[in-house]
C-alpha cells in the first residue's frame, strides 16, 4: 500500500493556478519533513520543494521560486503553484523525507517514500 496520495492535477492554461494536496496513511504526516518533486517524460526527477518538520523552514527549486508555495496542517501538506508555465508540466510526487530536506534537489536521495503522483499539464 502506497502510504501517499496525491490529487488537486489536471489541465490549467499558461500563467493559470493549481493546488496541490498530499495525504498519508500509515504514519503521522506531520512528524515528519515532506517535500514534492515532479518527472517530465523523458527527463530525470527534479526536487521542487521540501518542508520541514521542526521550524517549518521551506526551500524551492530556483525554477518555482517566486511561484509555488509549499505548506502544511497535521494531516496534509500542500502545494500552491501560481503562475504556472508549460515548462511545469510533468507527475509532481508528493514524499517523505528522512534527510530534513538536505538534499530535497536530489529526490532518489531525499525521499524514502512517495505517491503514485498527480499529472499536471500546462497548456493552451
Amino acid at each position: 500500500q502506497v502510504p501517499l496520495v496525491e490529487s488537486g492535477g489536471g489541465l490549467v492554461q499558461p500563467g493559470g493556478s493549481l493546488r496541490l494536496s498530499c495525504t498519508a496513511s500509515g504514519f503521522t504526516l506531520d512528524f515528519y519533513p515532506m517535500g514534492w518533486f515532479r518527472q517530465a517524460p523523458g527527463k530525470e526527477r527534479e526536487g521542487v520543494s521540501c518542508i520541514r518538520s521542526s521550524d517549518g523552514s521551506t526551500f524551492y527549486a530556483d525554477s518555482v521560486k517566486g511561484r509555488f508555495t509549499i505548506s502544511r496542517d497535521r494531516d496534509k501538506v500542500y502545494l500552491q503553484m501560481n503562475s504556472l508555465k508549460p515548462e511545469d508540466t510533468a507527475v509532481y510526487y508528493c514524499a517523505r523525507s528522512d534527510r530534513n530536506c538536505d538534499r530535497y534537489k536530489y529526490p532518489n536521495v531525499e525521499y524514502d517514500y512517495w505517491g503514485q503522483g498527480t499529472q499536471v499539464t500546462v497548456s493552451s
